[in-house]
C-alpha cells in the first residue's frame, strides 16, 4: 500500500501543478501582456490532464503498485514539463529548475537504476532546451551565463539524487528496523504471557498430581497385578516428568542457557517420541539424497526448548495426517550452508493461504491448536538462532522446515 499512497500523492501534486500552469499562462498573457503560444501549451496541458486521469483511474482499484508505476510517472513529468518549457522560453524560463522535482521523487521512491535514468532524463531535457535556444540569445556574456546555469543544474541534480536518495534509504532502513523490532517485541510479550499462564497452571497441577500419585501407589500395593492401575501409574509418571521438564526449561530460558545436541541424538529422541506416543504412525526418517555427512558428527545449537518445539510441529503434522485418513509422515534432514535442516512432510490437506500468512507470526484460532503450537515453536527456534518455514508440499500435504545453526566441537560447553 505504500507505493499506492505515493502514487496518489504524485497525482495530487500533478493536478495542483496543472492548476498553477493554467494560472501562470493566463497571468503572463493578460497581466504581463507577454504573448505565449496558446495552442501548443493548451494541448500539452490537456494531454497531461488526460494522462493523469487515466493513470488515476487505472491505479485506483489496484491493491498494490510497484516502483515501475512511480518510475513511469516521473518520466511523464519530465516529458510534460519539458514540452511546456520548450513552448515558453526553453532554458531561459524561470521555472526550468522544476525539472529537479522528478529527481527528488525518484530519489525517495525508486531504485538506484531508476533514479539514474530519471536524473539523466532531466539533465538531457535541460541540455536540449539549452541547445534549442536561438543564436540571438547566445551572444556575449550570455553564453557563459547559460553554460553556468547548465553546470549549476547538473550539480543540483547530482546533489538531489545522491544526498536525498541516501537520506531516504537511511530513513526507510531505520523504519523497517523499528517495525521489525516492534513486531519482535510484541511477539516476545505474547510468549511471556503464555509462559506466565503455563507456569501458573503447572504450579496448580503439581499438588493434585502428587496426591493422585500417592493414592495410585497405595492402590498398587493392594492390587499389584491390576493392569488399569499400572497404566494409571505410568500416565501419572509422565505428567510428573513433564512438570519437572517444564520447570527445567523455564530455568534454562531464564538463565539463557545454550547447549548442544548431536543430530543423531535429536533424531533418536524424535523416533522414541513417535514410537511411544503414536504406535500407529509409520514414520520415515532419512537423510536427503546425496547427504554424506554422518549424523553422529553434527552438533547443533540447542536448548531446553528445542525438542519440545520440534515435537509440537510433529504432533501437528500427525494430527493433520490422521485427519486425512493416513498414517504416514516423512522426516528428511540435510546440511546446507553450515545449517542443519529438518523437513517434516505430513500427508494432510496442507495449509490454506490465509493460515500461511498468520502461522508463526501470532497465535491464531485453530480446532487442533495448530496456531499456538507453531507460534511457540517459532519463538523457541528463533531464540536459538534457527528458522521455521511453512509451505505446502508439491505432492500434497504440508511441509514444515526447521533450520538450526551447527556448532564446532570447541564451542560445546
Amino acid at each position: 500500500m505504500k507505493g499506492l499512497n505515493q502514487l496518489q500523492l504524485i497525482f495530487a501534486l500533478r493536478f495542483a501543478a496543472i492548476v498553477i500552469q493554467v494560472s501562470l499562462i493566463i497571468f503572463v498573457n493578460l497581466v504581463l501582456n507577454y504573448q505565449l503560444p496558446w495552442t501548443p501549451l493548451v494541448s500539452v496541458i490537456i494531454a497531461e490532464i488526460i494522462f493523469t486521469i487515466a493513470c488515476h483511474h487505472y491505479y485506483r482499484n489496484a491493491v498494490n503498485s510497484n516502483n515501475r508505476a512511480i518510475f513511469i510517472q516521473a518520466l511523464a513529468d519530465i516529458l510534460f514539463l519539458s514540452l511546456l518549457l520548450y513552448f515558453s522560453g526553453g532554458a531561459t524560463n524561470a521555472f526550468v529548475s522544476l525539472l529537479l522535482i522528478p529527481i527528488a521523487i525518484a530519489a525517495v521512491a525508486l531504485s538506484h537504476v531508476q533514479l539514474l535514468i530519471v536524473a539523466c532524463g532531466a539533465i538531457a531535457s535541460y541540455s536540449l532546451l539549452l541547445w534549442q535556444l536561438p543564436m540571438s540569445v547566445m551572444h556575449g556574456n550570455m553564453q557563459g551565463h547559460f553554460i553556468g546555469m547548465w553546470i549549476n543544474f547538473l550539480f543540483s541534480a547530482l546533489v538531489v539524487a545522491i544526498v536525498v536518495g541516501k537520506m531516504a534509504r537511511s530513513i526507510s532502513t531505520r523504519e523497517r528496523a523499528l517495525a521489525k523490532y516492534k513486531e519482535e517485541l510484541l511477539k516476545q510479550e505474547q510468549v511471556v504471557s503464555l509462559g506466565v499462564a503455563s507456569a501458573q497452571v503447572t504450579h496448580q497441577l503439581a499438588t493434585p498430581i502428587a496426591t493422585v500419585q500417592l493414592l495410585a501407589e497405595e492402590l498398587m500395593d493392594e492390587f499389584p497385578e491390576n493392569a488399569l492401575l499400572q497404566d494409571m501409574e505410568q500416565q501419572l509418571s509422565r505428567c510428573r516428568d513433564s512438570i519437572a521438564t517444564f520447570r527445567q526449561q523455564t530455568f534454562d530460558i531464564k538463565e539463557q542457557t545454550i547447549s548442544s545436541i548431536s543430530c543423531d541424538k535429536l533424531l533418536t529422541n524424535i523416533a522414541d517420541h513417535l514410537s511411544l506416543n503414536y504406535p500407529d504412525i509409520e514414520p520415515v526418517i532419512k537423510a536427503a539424497d546425496g547427504e554424506t555427512i554422518s549424523p553422529n558428527t553434527l552438533l547443533l545449537k540447542a536448548g531446553a526448548s528445542l525438542l519440545p518445539a520440534i515435537l509440537n510441529l510433529l504432533n501437528n503434522a500427525i494430527r493433520a495426517t490422521r485427519a486425512n485418513r493416513s498414517n504416514k509422515i516423512e522426516l528428511m534432514w540435510r546440511v546446507e550452508n553450515h545449517h542443519w535442516q529438518l523437513a517434516i512432510h505430513d500427508f494432510g490437506k496442507g495449509f490454506t493461504l490465509s493460515k500461511l500468512a498468520e502461522l508463526g507470526v501470532k497465535p491464531v484460532d485453530s480446532e487442533q491448536g495448530l496456531g499456538m503450537a507453531v507460534f511457540l515453536s517459532y519463538a523457541s527456534l528463533e531464540r536459538l538462532g534457527g528458522k521455521l518455514s511453512l509451505t505446502n508440499h508439491q505432492n500434497g500435504g504440508a511441509l514444515v522446515t526447521v533450520t538450526l545453526p551447527m556448532i564446532n566441537n570447541e564451542q560445546v560447553d
